[in-house]
C-alpha cells in the first residue's frame, strides 16, 4: 500500500514498484485509491474547513468521513475471489 497526500510523490513510488515488478517478472495489480474519495479536491476543501469551525480537527484525507472504504473493501473481497474488480 502506498498512500500520501496529493503531490507527495505517491505516483512515482507507486510507477517505481512497476518496474521493479516488471524487472522481477512478479505480477502485480495497482488499484487506485483516489476512485474511492468521497470528495472531490474543491468538495474535500470545503469539507475540511465545515469541520474545522464545528471544531473537528480530526477531519483528514484518510479518515472514514472523506473515504468509500466498503466500497474499497468491496473491491478487494471481489478481486481476492474471481481476480478480477472495478471501481
Amino acid at each position: 500500500a502506498i498512500t500520501g497526500s496529493s503531490g507527495a510523490g505517491t505516483t512515482s513510488v507507486t510507477r517505481t514498484f512497476e518496474n521493479i515488478f516488471r524487472r522481477e517478472s512478479i505480477r502485480s495489480v495497482i488499484i487506485e485509491g483516489d476512485s474511492f474519495h468521497r470528495y472531490d479536491r474543491k468538495a474535500m476543501k470545503a469539507a475540511m474547513a465545515e469541520h474545522e469551525t464545528a471544531g473537528n480537527p480530526h477531519f483528514s484525507h484518510f479518515g472514514e468521513d472523506a473515504n468509500l472504504f466498503a466500497e474499497l473493501e468491496q473491491l478487494f473481497r471481489g478481486y481476492g475471489e474471481s481476480g478480477t474488480g472495478q471501481a
